[in-house]
């Protein structure tokens, strides 16, 4: 199943305040590669933005992961209009925040079916798109998460039977 990751388990893999999801989303990130995962344009801009904001690594750092990132995965293009205009009905309605759907969005027209997200609802949808927890209550790997990466039994994914 064709996935994408959320931006914040990008930051959360840089982010040395809380180590054991740090190492969680180092290790999604990873499982992540060896899957049919792919990136979007908004989630490294939204990491870049974040962890330079928040200090939590210098602007170098952060522009060669982000460099290491688009070499590693598959880059889907950027929104079109109509992503734009299902993301802001859906954040009209209060489903989802603007740039949480446009990622959805934009991530679904790519032929993702799940997002692994740090903190989206686990288990809504939208454009065909599902969220799948990353963490546990302790930091570690969600069951779902470790499904959809392949590092656990296939009947936790969502989707899956």
């Amino acid at each position: 199943m064709r996935f994408t990751l959320d931006s914040n388990i990008l930051v959360c893999a840089a982010d040395g305040r809380d180590t054991r999801r740090r190492d969680s989303a180092i290790a999604i990130i990873g499982g992540a590669n060896l899957g049919d995962c792919l990136l979007t344009p908004q989630s490294l801009a939204e990491f870049f933005h974040v962890v330079t904001r928040k200090r939590l690594i210098p602007r170098p750092d952060a522009a060669g992961q982000v460099r290491r990132w688009a070499a590693l995965f598959p880059i889907t293009q950027g929104a079109d209009a109509a992503a734009v205009l299902t993301a802001v009905e859906a954040a009209t309605t209060g489903r989802f925040q603007f740039y949480d759907a446009l990622l959805i969005v934009t991530a679904a027209a790519a032929g993702c079916h799940a997002m692994i997200s740090e903190d989206m609802a686990a288990g809504t949808e939208l454009a065909g798109l599902r969220i799948v927890p990353a963490f546990t209550a302790t930091g570690d790997v969600a069951p779902a998460a470790q499904a959809l990466l392949g590092t656990a039994p296939a009947t936790d994914a969502p989707g899956r039977g």
